[in-house]
């Protein structure tokens, strides 16, 4: 009786499979290429041009940037921006956190109440900015039922409170997103790393501060990079709930790019201001990395078999 053996590919055949794999990425390079290399680029020519949409843009040198440079409201609009965005890292991360964990658990009801809480994921910016300006409507909405509460009910008309509706819709908003990041990390966590601490005599508190946090550390970096770029690019709710106002209080940088480009029909600034956003972005992502330490990918399951 004869038996027939397999031999094992040649490193010839195995190359020829993977040939075709550039072939695979072509697709999404071009597409990468076409949406967003090539806009940026524009964007980056626009920022040294003087052009009103009209006619052919005219070369202007640092003549955008010098304005901007000297442009009080363009100052303002990158305090508030980091403002704003300060706010939604120090207000969500906590709460994604805490959310996230307790969402990985196994209580009673936790599927139901998980599913009811990450509704908002599936609504688009645009969609959760008109609901919110609805409800906090001065006239019509909740501030005029509430006026023991609300007072006049005009929560746009200072820029204290139209800044806190802004971090509060971002808040409702966003943070579904993170809790589902958190939950996952959670999720993943060994439990072997809890019956330990049980073992030792670790109570709740001790195992969440101890084991939970620390083995959510590349969790967190993530989603802090991801607060910070949606915090420096939001647009659609300042757009829709107060349009920059009262006065120029609440124009982010990413509206008055807006406001320069299409509402004053200033294309060369506003090009300047979105590519100052980009590096912006770039660049406050990148120390995040380089100083937490993101870059060197250590495990945090180091040791755990």
């Amino acid at each position: 009786m004869t038996t027939k053996t397999t031999s094992a590919p040649s490193a010839s055949s195995a190359t020829k499979v993977g040939r075709p794999g550039f072939a695979w990425a072509l697709p999404a390079a071009v597409f990468f290429a076409l949406f967003a290399v090539t806009p940026l680029i524009m964007v980056a020519v626009l920022s040294f041009t003087s052009w009103d949409g009209i006619g052919s843009p005219e070369f202007a040198g640092m003549d955008n940037w010098s304005r901007l440079m000297d442009d009080p409201v363009m100052l303002k609009s990158v305090w508030l921006t980091l403002l704003l965005t300060v706010l939604g890292v120090v207000i969500q991360t906590p709460l994604s956190i805490l959310l996230g964990v307790w969402a990985a658990g196994h209580q009673r009801n936790r599927a139901v109440l998980s599913v009811i809480y990450f509704v908002p994921l599936l609504l688009s910016a645009t969609a959760v900015s008109v609901l919110w300006r609805a409800l906090l409507d001065p006239n019509f909405g909740i501030p005029a039922e509430a006026a023991w509460l609300f007072g006049d009910g005009n929560l746009f008309g200072e820029q204290a409170t139209a800044i806190g509706v802004l971090a509060f819709v971002s808040t409702w908003q966003f943070t579904p997103f993170h809790t589902l990041i958190y939950q996952g990390a959670a999720r993943a966590v060994p439990q072997v790393l809890y019956q330990a601490a049980e073992i030792d005599g670790a109570g709740r508190y001790r195992q969440f501060f101890h084991i939970t946090l620390p083995q959510l550390r590349n969790s967190m970096i993530t989603s802090m990079i991801l607060m910070i770029v949606g915090g420096l690019t939001t647009f659609e709710t300042v757009l829709i709930l107060t349009q920059g106002g009262p006065g120029t209080d609440t124009t982010i940088s990413a509206y008055y790019m807006y406001d320069k480009a299409f509402k004053g029909f200033d294309f060369g600034a506003g090009s300047a201001i979105a590519l100052a956003l980009v590096v912006a972005a770039t660049v406050i992502s990148l120390v995040v990395v380089r100083v937490s330490g993101y870059d060197k990918m250590r495990s945090t399951m180091e040791g755990v078999s």
